[in-house]
């Protein structure tokens, strides 16, 4: 196996991809709007890697959070699991290649049982053997794999466990409790995250999908972990209810409301911050686009 060579810190990680889709005509099913998206318009995927690349970014994700098991099952499209997994990493290798760039491939290892429900998460060591199978699928082509959106130190522990096994080099992110300070969804506080990771090969320790006040709050305790990549990447979304579902049926469920205070500029003011604070990774998630991940790439520079 050849080692990873990443670049230079601080590294840039691209913007969002689901929302992006949705701003670029993409119409897709909410519950498999990842696999949707790699069905009906894998150009368009591939164009945004393209578009990241071309902004800045240093490091690309894989469009594989969504595809999962679980929301395939409910599609009765489960036998296009490892098929579609192989594509989404295959758009990303093809943008990489065609950019000439020296740009690594994170491959998403994502929630899978909804994303910011602590409570849906499910025994850990069912949910390890869920990520293994998508870890081993994502690793021939990646060059590191990141679980994100993790929202409990359980359901990091498990994902990462299942990557860490693959051999390639493995981050951690976990989405922040929208009013609790230093805290997982889950009320599991950041240090105690971190522990949970005792023995285990991580790398990188990050804070994703929250708000990006959230994030700023967390940078202390992230760089306390001593990891040797910290950071975050946040959402531009407005608070997210506690017991908000993707494709649910209550008015609370459904697509979530950006905020109107995070174009690119100010966004990258947030990043500033965490930059300042000893960030050695920054980018974006949901709602944030290229031009928010070129204005950071810009303040980088700079």
């Amino acid at each position: 196996m050849v080692p990873t060579v990443f670049p230079a810190k601080p590294a840039l990680l691209d913007g969002g991809m689901g929302r992006e889709l949705r701003f670029r005509g993409v119409d897709v099913p909410e519950t498999i709007w990842s696999a949707g998206a790699l069905m009906t318009s894998p150009e368009v995927v591939r164009q945004i890697h393209s578009d990241y690349i071309a902004a800045g970014a240093d490091i690309i994700t894989t469009n594989t959070y969504g595809v999962i098991r679980d929301d395939l099952v409910k599609a009765g499209i489960e036998k296009r699991f490892a098929d579609l997994n192989g594509l989404a990493c295959r758009l990303a290798v093809e943008a990489r290649d065609a950019s000439q760039r020296k740009v690594l491939i994170a491959g998403s290892l994502p929630p899978l049982r909804g994303s910011f429900r602590p409570d849906l998460v499910g025994p850990g060591d069912e949910i390890e053997a869920l990520y293994q199978e998508q870890a081993d699928l994502l690793a021939p082509y990646v060059d590191l794999l990141l679980c994100e959106t993790m929202s409990s130190a359980a359901e990091g522990r498990a994902a990462a466990k299942a990557a860490c096994r693959t051999g390639k080099p493995v981050w951690v992110a976990w989405t922040l409790h929208e009013d609790r300070s230093g805290e997982l969804r889950s009320g599991d506080s950041i240090d105690a995250a971190v522990a949970a990771l005792e023995g285990l090969p991580v790398s990188g320790f990050l804070a994703n999908c929250c708000a990006p006040e959230r994030v700023t709050d967390a940078m202390p305790r992230l760089k306390a972990s001593g990891g040797e990549w910290i950071g975050g990447y946040a959402n531009t979304f407005t608070p997210i209810p506690q017991d908000w579902t993707l494709g649910g049926e209550k008015e609370t469920d459904g697509l979530l409301t950006l905020r109107s205070d995070l174009d690119p500029a100010s966004y990258a003011v947030h990043v500033a911050d965490w930059l300042a604070a000893g960030a050695s990774v920054v980018g974006g998630c949901c709602g944030t686009r290229p031009a928010h991940i070129a204005r950071i790439r810009t303040l980088m520079d700079d």
